[in-house]
This record gives structure tokens, sequence and C-alpha cells, in this order.
């Protein structure tokens, strides 16, 4: 299929009633069709790995071109540079949490990059940090535990910014890398009680809310039997 092709099927399965539905959830919609994703999963199947055409489908600046972007590129093609240059576009939470699910961390530049992204000051940006080590706590099954512990000063020191879309994505991460195991929920925990004492309104939040999940007697025992859960 062609970038037009791909965006004229886009077009048709898109509804203004799904584009009000995003728009009440924090999406992004100006340039969206109102597409369902079983619908854009459908079609990048249809489509197949085509990294090639996963460029010109982003350029295209589509909202759910964009999320089939990331879900036809190929992982082993998509080079730091390539990631550097798409992040500077993510406008919104979903395309943001899509990339990071369908190709990011499937990269071999993942690690590498949520330390820069995480320091930069763009909301969106800094939210692909943070969603990006939740979805490696997930599915990275090879990493040690202790390799997330790297992650746990940036998830300290960014507990106090106040946006929306950071502040939840920090949350995430920190409550991700808890669930991953008994010895990871023990030093999630300890994290939390830290985060909880910091002068700041987002940092208490996330603090509460990740405790409230991770001492919870059922995380407990789904960490203790070596099972995740997204």
């Amino acid at each position: 299929m062609t970038v037009k092709e791909i965006i004229s099927e886009l077009k048709k399965n898109g509804s203004e009633y799904n584009r009000e539905g995003m728009k009440r959830f924090g999406i992004n919609v100006d340039k969206a069709f109102g597409v369902n994703v079983p619908v854009m999963r459908k079609l990048a199947k249809k489509i197949g790995r085509n990294h090639v055409l996963a460029l010109k489908l982003w350029k295209s600046g589509y909202h759910e071109a964009r999320h089939v972007a990331t879900m036809i590129a190929d992982p082993k093609l998509t080079t730091k540079s390539i990631l550097n240059e798409w992040v500077k576009d993510f406008n919104s939470w979903d395309i943001v949490d899509g990339s990071c699910s369908n190709l990011i961390r499937k990269t071999d530049y993942a690690y590498d990059l949520i330390l820069r992204w995480a320091k930069n000051k763009k909301e969106f940006i800094r939210r692909t940090a943070f969603s990006l080590i939740a979805y490696l706590s997930v599915h990275d099954k090879k990493r040690n535990d202790e390799e997330f512990l790297q992650f746990f000063p940036l998830i300290k020191k960014y507990s106090t910014d106040e946006r929306n879309f950071v502040k939840k994505a920090v949350n995430w991460s920190l409550r991700q890398i808890g669930k991953r195991s008994s010895f990871l929920n023990e030093q999630a925990i300890q994290l939390a009680e830290e985060i909880k004492l910091i002068d700041s309104k987002s940092a208490r939040w996330i603090a509460n809310d990740a405790l409230r999940e991770l001492k919870n007697h059922k995380t407990f025992n789904r960490n203790k039997w070596g099972l995740n859960e997204k």
C-alpha cells in the first residue's frame, strides 16, 4: 500500500464520535481522524513490516498514520537519530505510549535514550522517558532486576514535575518496576516512602498512589511468584 492509500483507509474508518471521545481522554486530535486502535492494528498487520513506508507515514503528520508507522517500523532499522527526531513530534500521551510499546522498547537504544529524554523540559518528551521505563519493566524479561534500580534517581528527581502527563508517567514507572519482582517491590516501596517526604504536591500524590498498589497483598503475592502484569 502507498501512503495515500493508507491515509484514505484511515479517513474511511474514522469518525467524529471517536474524535470527541479522544478529546475527552486528553488526546490531541488536531490531525486525527478518530480511528480505533484495533482498526489500526489490523491495517498494520495487512501492511506488514515496512520501514521505508513507516518513515513516510510519520512525515505525513496524521495522528493515526503515525500510530501505524510505529507498528510497521523495523526496530533493527530504527536508529537513535530517527527516534530523537520522532520524539520531537510527540504531542499527545497516546502517541507517546503507543510508540514506546510498539517500537522504542524493541530498539537497541531504549535504555540509552531514557536519561536524555527525562532531562528534556518538554512535557511529552519527558513522559516518553518514564513511559519507556514502565514498558521495559514489564516486557524486558532478560534484564536483571538490579538494573532497574538505575532509574530510581530519575523517578525521585522528576516526581516534583507537576504536569499531569509527566506526573502520571513517573507514577506508572515506579509502580511497574515495583511489580516486576518481590525484590523490586521492596525497593520501590522504600523509594515511594522517600518521595512521600518531598515537599511537593505531585511527589506526594505519586508516592501515595504507588504505595497503595505496591503494598497491596495481591500485588505482593503476584511478585512473589514472579508474575508480571501491564
